[in-house]
């Protein structure tokens, strides 16, 4: 038979050279397997829970900024650094660094002034001279804006806009700033949900050192670094590539997950027709808030960030002097309690994250001068509110 052994039997010609060519196909085979290993990731990162942003301000500094960065890829994780001008001038090859190691970069204005306290004219210097530092450090200009302090206004916002800029505040300070440990901040981290930012700062030791605990509890929830969307403003995938999770959702639950940031303009009541007002345009924490004619000046104008804050004058926010019927509304400095976080229904009411209670003019009152408070949400028109932003 053609394929068995000769007389002699030993295999045949055939069945030589049927096993050469085997061994052939499974040498190659074993090649490529050998290949595809070599240069597969040992652990594809599953971001099946969602992207969330890391950012990192006031860089880039030659003590600490490529430490950081070294860290960052070490543990398989990218970041927005939130660059300030004159730095940026100071340090192009550091701003380099951070775009060549896969990060981005976003303006954080040029000297970190308060800008809410300056001129429309001075902000858009800040935010120009800046923009045009870290594009001849980089080739591109950003498309993201940090007001230093997360404060902000309706001129710092016009500017914004006038430049494309989208602005980012944070869900979670780390409070690195405040002299947080390594824990901490690894602690404030690991609230974060999908499409949420972390405000961190590119100077201090122990927001690096956090940096490994950080990626393991993401994996653990299977999270991933992403980039921040310049359309909305939140933490989604790369778009150079990388594993695909399911865009960021909103929670709907009331009086618990704040409404997400965004434009800035007058508080009106739908049953009074007048506008959310600090009387005599007072900037004293404490100040209630009540209704009066709506005129569109700084004390009537409100803006929103993405931690669910409502402010006024870019560093005061809207907070509840309590959490039953009758709390007091009035303005406080910004520190990022729950009695300063609210959720903007689809209703028109304006519930308290700690509370659960509607914002409402006190005794159903439309006059001058009508107080604000919490109360148990009814659904009446001094408890509809329209915003325009």
């Amino acid at each position: 038979m053609a394929d068995s052994a000769d007389s002699t039997g030993r295999p045949s010609r055939l069945r030589k050279t049927l096993a050469a060519a085997l061994a052939s196909v499974a040498s190659a085979a074993l090649t490529v397997v050998a290949v595809s290993a070599a240069t597969a990731p040992a652990n594809a990162a599953d971001c099946s829970g969602g992207y969330v942003g890391l950012t990192y301000d006031d860089g880039p500094n030659p003590s600490n900024t490529m430490n950081l960065i070294n860290t960052l890829k070490a543990n398989g994780l990218r970041a927005t650094f939130f660059n300030v001008g004159q730095n940026a001038q100071n340090y192009p090859s550091l701003v380099r660094a951070q775009v060549d190691a896969g990060m981005w970069v976003g303006n954080h204005s040029w000297s970190h002034p308060h800008l809410t306290q300056m001129s429309s004219s001075q902000i858009q210097s800040e935010l120009q001279r800046t923009q045009q530092a870290i594009q001849q450090a980089t080739g591109s200009a950003p498309k993201l804006f940090r007001p230093p302090y997360g404060e902000t206004n309706w001129t710092v916002q016009s500017v914004e806009q006038q430049l494309g800029l989208r602005e980012i505040l944070w869900d979670v300070d780390s409070q690195d700033w405040n002299g947080a440990s390594t824990a901490q901040i690894v602690q404030a981290a690991s609230r974060l949900q999908n499409g949420q930012i972390i405000l961190m700062h590119d100077q201090y030791a122990a927001t690096v050192q956090a940096i490994p605990q950080i990626a393991a509890n993401l994996r653990s929830r299977n999270m991933c670094a992403g980039m921040i969307s310049p359309t909305t403003g939140r933490a989604v995938a790369p778009d150079d590539g990388g594993p695909v999770s399911p865009s960021p959702t909103i929670p709907q639950s009331p009086g618990t997950t704040p409404t997400p940031g965004g434009g800035s303009g007058t508080i009106r009541g739908v049953a009074s027709g007048r506008c959310l007002d600090v009387p005599n345009a007072s900037t004293s924490d404490g100040t209630q808030v009540q209704l009066y004619d709506c005129h569109g000046q700084s004390n009537q104008v409100w803006s929103s960030t993405s931690s669910g804050e409502i402010r006024v004058y870019g560093s005061k926010c809207l907070d509840a002097a309590g959490s039953g019927n009758g709390a007091r509304i009035q303005i406080y400095s910004c520190w990022g309690g729950d009695n300063q976080k609210w959720r903007v229904e689809s209703d028109g009411t304006i519930r308290g994250v700690q509370s659960g209670l509607c914002l409402d003019a006190v005794g159903a009152g439309t006059g001058n001068g009508t107080q604000l408070q919490l109360y148990s949400c009814h659904g009446g028109n001094n408890q509809k509110w329209t915003w325009n932003r």
